[in-house]
């Protein structure tokens, strides 16, 4: 190669390095957060969280990356609530209740047996007495929600999925019961007659099969890939309470976005909470139908009507008690 050759072609090289390194760097994320959630990344809320993830990145045209840890990889819910509080965790998905660490009320959000029906429980929700939680939450705990809270459906309506057929309240009775960590919750169903054992999600396959529990309380929709079915059988619906997957959010992190990424978050939550909702009502059924060919039984005519005359005497004596949030059961007669 002569002299003046290889001139040229160290130039051109030189050329390309420089309009080269801008534009690797224009390809790097600006912002990258950390998303963890409960649920297997192939589960029917794992594909909506993963929706999420990459309508992120188109709104924000590459500068926003969302990295998500399912099946509850970065700890079990306490430990990544501290996690997101602490900002090493950006968002956490589960139902907002959680958030009842800074806002003891929150957890009634979820009550069990309280609300006529998912319409009743969309009008509680957007009281000021809610909105007021929420706001507690964020200047205690310094996280807040991303979009409408109840856009995003967990799995469909409520089932108890169980050893034995449940086909009233009477079966209840007795019955080992997989409860979360959350005293209203449990107190409940002791209400009801269950024996409650307290596990994390991810431990009730193991306990089913060893007999430590009886039945779990489970989204429809998830029955299936969590395979609880495999040791439990039987499948009622319940519709023991509404229920959304909250995308809690440091809010730190969260209000000190650039005004174009934030909204880039925001569009991308109501767009996945969109196609989430259209994956729940095509698939829940079919899932069912699975399940169904393969000998599980699915019982959706049960009268939970017990369950709720029970439950009114419940919270009654809680209110007389003292231990109902102030307002409550006001603003759930009042939203019916």
């Amino acid at each position: 190669m002569s002299y003046r050759s290889l001139i040229s072609f160290s130039t051109v090289v030189l050329a390309l390095a420089v309009w080269a390194a801008p534009h690797s760097a224009a390809a790097a994320p600006e912002v990258v957060w950390r998303q963890s959630t409960e649920q297997p990344a192939d589960s029917l809320e794992g594909q909506g969280h993963q929706k999420f993830a990459e309508l992120v990145k188109k709104y924000s045209n590459g500068r926003m990356e969302i990295k998500i840890f399912p099946s509850e990889q970065l700890g079990k819910k306490a430990a990544v609530i501290d996690q997101l509080q602490a900002g090493t965790v950006h968002i956490f998905n589960s139902t907002a209740a959680y958030l009842s660490k800074w806002e003891p009320a929150m957890k009634y959000i979820s009550a069990p047996f309280v609300f006529d029906d998912r319409a009743h429980w969309l009008r509680f929700m957007e009281t000021d007495l809610v909105k007021g939680w929420l706001k507690n939450v964020e200047d205690k705990g310094g996280i807040t929600l991303i979009g409408n809270y109840m856009d995003f459906p967990r799995g469909s309506w409520r089932v108890i999925v169980a050893k034995k057929p449940v086909k009233s309240i009477a079966d209840i009775k007795g019955l080992k019961l997989r409860m979360h960590p959350d005293k209203l919750a449990g107190a409940a169903w002791s209400h009801l007659g269950a024996e409650i054992r307290v596990l994390g999600w991810t431990s009730v396959y193991e306990s089913l099969g060893k007999g430590i529990i009886e039945a779990v309380n489970s989204p429809a929709a998830l029955v299936e890939s969590m395979r609880f079915y495999e040791k439990a059988p039987h499948i009622t619906a319940h519709r023991e309470y509404e229920q959304s997957v909250g995308y809690m959010v440091n809010a730190k992190a969260y209000n000190s976005l650039p005004a174009d990424l934030r909204a880039a978050v925001d569009k991308a939550h109501a767009g996945a909470s969109l196609y989430e909702q259209g994956l729940l009502d095509a698939d829940t059924m079919a899932s069912i139908n699975r399940l169904k060919s393969k000998g599980v039984t699915y019982n959706d005519s049960m009268d939970t009507g017990p369950f709720r005359t029970r439950m009114t005497k419940f919270y009654a004596a809680r209110a007389k008690a003292g231990e109902l949030p102030k307002g409550f059961l006001e603003a759930v007669d009042a939203t019916r």
